[in-house]
Formats: structure tokens, C-alpha cells, sequence
């Protein structure tokens, strides 16, 4: 997923029901006027999720066509986050996410080339860690006319896939991705290339988010490409290089009604071990015992309940924005693994201000016995999952 990103993530964020409306009055570009909705309403099932397929069994991937679009389903993503060394001595985290939502399980005919079915979203953002700075933006647009989508690469090999919304773009390149994204502020265009094989996620591919069996997605990740390119910040374009994570998720319905949303964790560790992780928060302030997650190396995957990670929270953070109050530094421990770890946000400020507010931001690890560090991203949602608006 975002969950995520898982989970997520989330798209988690694209409302169907707000965008639809937006959409078939004509619009694209940014959705930051709409409001009304929150990332649980958009995530869990009910109204407007008939006819929809569902992820309810655990089933192989098969490529290159599972690296493409699955529009029987509601929701999908194509999510990269990865932290990045600068020639100019700087490190900086980014976060690109393209998110299909579907505003009707099938398709449907229409005269017009600008018709569509499908709605896709992205996200962008960019810390610089030197600077504490952190720029965030958001694309929407309708799957129509060449402005917005989602395939499976003919070209390249594995999971490839081209997906994009206007000029944000994840283009397939041999078997990673060329990534682009820019605003005003902040920009980047970076190369992935996949270090590991794909993981399938939970149970075969089939990750669970409550105790409905209706609620779960596919998810799969590869947690490490190495990663070359260049970032722009602060007027300067920076000569990069590090390691990305790609999460791919798509379902119909992810969040149970009593969940308000997740904690995920993608830990890139110094000694080659990747961790994936999320806590699915409920409003009794439980977890759902379906949290879980994976310790991946190169010589396979190790499932992980609930029962054993334990994460307690250490400080909080307050966003001067929302005013909404995150968890902001964390101990991760994992006995079976010998493991340890703090967890520290490398800039507190690295919450998304688009039509949902959540933070996601680039994190720093260390162990307790010092044997291992390394650096990952971290996403929190639910914690202020109402739309902006004026």
C-alpha cells in the first residue's frame, strides 16, 4: 500500500465521487477546490463500489501486464519515494505518485475523444534536507485525449509500465523508469533501476486491511533501484544519486468503516535488509490485527505480523499548517530480526498541503547497537484526511 503507499496510497487520495464531479464539469490542473471528502469515505466500501472487481484471493503477478492499469478495480497507484546524495554535498528525499480512480466499472463509449471513465492523480514533493525545505504540488486530470494514464510497457521487461498525468511522467526504460516531475520550486528527472526482484506483498500478493476479507488489495514492491539523475532546488539543478522504493497497489476497497487510516514504513537498512510495515489505525485507537509488513533481502521475503514489530512513537510534530498533531520520531523493534532501530524525520516539515493533507517524508535510520543505519520513507495518514478548500 502506500499500503502505501500502501496502502495507499493511497489513492486513498483521489475521491471518485469529488473528482467525478469536478471532471464532468470540464476541469483539470489542480483539485484543490474541491472538498468534502476524506481518505477513509474514498477508501472503504459501500456506495459507489458496485460492480467493481475486489481483491479476494491470492492470485500470481504476471508481467508486463500487471505493471499496467487494472480498471476493473476502483482505486490503483504507482508509487516511487527515495532518498537521494547530491554532488553538491546535500541530500534530498522525493515522493512521485501516480493514482487511478475509476468513475465507473466500465467503460463506456462517448462521442467525444475527451471522454473518460478513469480519473488519475499524482503527487509530487521534494525536501531538501540542508535547506529544511519541502515543496509539494498535485495533478489531476481525466484518462482522455492523452493527458492522463497508465500501461503496460511493450518495451523494457518485468514490471515496465509508462503512467502519467499531463507532464509528470514515469516512462519505462529497459526494466526501471524515467521519472519527471517540476513546479515552479522544485523539480526532478531521475533514471530507477531495479537492485532487486519483485516482492509480492502479504499473502501471495494479496495484502489484507481489516478483518472484512473484503477489504484488501494487491500490492506488490520493489524495494530498491538504484537511482541517478538530477533534482532542481532553490533555482540550482543537482547532479543525484541514491535509491528509490516503488509500491504498486490497486483495489476497490482498502479501509474498514472503523479505520481512520495508517502509519507505513519503507526502511532501507545499511546492511541490505528492507523493511515494509504499516499499522492500520481503527478510532478506538487500536490497531487492526491485520497490520503487517516484510523484511525483504536478496535472498527472499519474511512476513511479519502485528505481534512482532512493536513501534512506539517518541515526539509528536505539529504542522504550523494544519495544526494537526504527527507522530514524529519513532523506535522500531523487530526481535527476530535483532533489530532496533530510531527512526527521525530528516526535515519535520514534509506534510502535503493538496486536496488531502498527510505527511510523507524521507527518514533517517539508526540502530541502537550501531550496527546499522540507513535512510527510508514514511507516510501518515488520517491524521488530518479532510479535503482543503477556501
Amino acid at each position: 500500500m502506500r499500503v502505501r503507499r500502501g496502502l495507499l496510497f493511497l489513492v486513498m487520495l483521489v475521491v471518485g465521487g469529488v473528482l467525478a464531479r469536478v471532471w464532468l464539469a470540464g476541469g483539470s490542473g489542480s483539485a484543490a477546490t474541491a472538498n468534502g471528502a476524506s481518505v477513509t469515505e474514498a477508501l472503504s466500501g459501500g456506495a459507489g463500489t458496485e460492480g467493481f472487481a475486489r481483491a479476494l484471493r491470492p492470485r500470481p503477478f504476471v508481467f508486463p501486464e500487471d505493471a499496467g492499469p487494472h480498471p476493473a478495480y476502483q482505486t490503483e497507484w504507482w508509487y516511487y519515494t527515495g532518498n537521494l546524495d547530491g554532488d553538491d554535498g546535500g541530500h534530498y528525499g522525493y515522493q512521485l505518485t501516480v493514482f487511478r480512480r475509476a468513475l465507473t466499472p466500465h467503460a463506456q463509449k462517448r462521442p467525444s475523444s475527451w471522454g473518460a471513465s478513469q480519473v488519475y492523480f499524482a503527487h509530487f514533493a521534494l525536501t531538501d534536507v540542508r535547506r529544511g525545505a519541502f515543496v509539494s504540488d498535485e495533478r489531476w486530470s481525466r484518462g482522455a485525449a492523452g493527458l492522463a494514464g497508465a500501461r503496460s510497457a511493450a518495451r523494457g521487461g518485468g514490471a515496465a509500465f509508462d503512467a502519467w498525468v499531463e507532464s509528470w511522467s514515469m516512462r519505462a526504460e529497459g526494466d526501471g523508469a524515467h521519472l519527471r516531475a517540476d513546479t515552479p520550486e522544485a523539480s526532478i528527472d531521475l533514471v530507477v533501476t531495479p537492485e532487486r526482484e519483485v516482492v509480492a506483498q502479504g499473502d501471495h500478493g494479496l495484502s489484507h486491511k481489516s478483518v472484512d476479507p473484503a477489504n484488501a488489495s494487491y500490492y506488490y514492491s520493489i524495494p530498491r533501484l538504484r537511482t541517478t539523475g538530477t533534482v532542481r532546488s532553490a533555482g540550482r539543478v543537482v547532479s543525484v544519486s541514491g535509491q528509490s522504493w516503488l509500491d504498486r497497489e490497486w483495489s476497490t476497497s482498502a479501509l474498514s468503516k472503523d479505520e481512520v487510516g495508517w502509519d507505513w514504513f519503507a526502511l532501507q537498512l545499511s546492511d541490505g535488509r528492507d523493511i515494509m510495515l504499516y499499522h492500520m489505525r481503527r478510532r478506538d485507537s487500536t490497531l487492526d490485527p491485520n497490520s503487517s509488513g516484510s523484511v525483504m533481502t536478496v535472498n527472499g521475503v519474511k512476513p511479519l505480523r502485528l505481534a512482532d514489530v512493536q513501534v512506539d512513537v517518541t515526539s509528536t510534530w505539529r504542522s504550523p499548517h494544519s495544526k494537526t498533531a504527527y507522530p514524529s520520531s519513532w523506535r522500531v523493534r523487530i526481535p527476530s530480526e535483532g533489530l532496533d532501530l530510531r527512526v527521525e524525520p530528516l526535515a519535520a516539515d514534509q506534510e502535503l498541503q493538496g486536496a488531502f493533507r498527510y505527511w510523507e517524508g524521507a527518514v533517517k535510520i539508526t540502530s541502537a547497537d550501531g550496527r546499522v543505519n540507513g535512510n527510508g520513507y514514511v507516510e501518515l495518514t488520517g491524521y488530518a484526511d479532510r479535503l482543503s478548500g477556501p
